[in-house]
């Protein structure tokens, strides 16, 4: 496959892989951004306007929200 490398140990066993970004990155991206939202489905979620009124006393929305 053009663009992979499999790194193999002394017992011929594949232990890695080299992705050439160029080439594989958008593809790469995408795995990684599903690997992420996967990971974080069992998290709890904020409101839009619970987090405008947690940031709100910090000043940390600066009045752009």
């Amino acid at each position: 496959m053009d663009g992979v490398q499999f790194l193999i140990n002394e017992k011929g066993e594949k232990t890695a892989v080299l992705l050439d970004l160029e080439q594989w990155g958008d593809l790469w991206e995408d795995f990684y951004d599903l690997l992420v939202s996967r990971s974080r489905a069992q998290e709890e979620t904020v409101s839009w306007d619970d987090l405008k009124a947690e940031l709100e006393p910090d000043g940390a929305n600066n009045g752009t929200v």
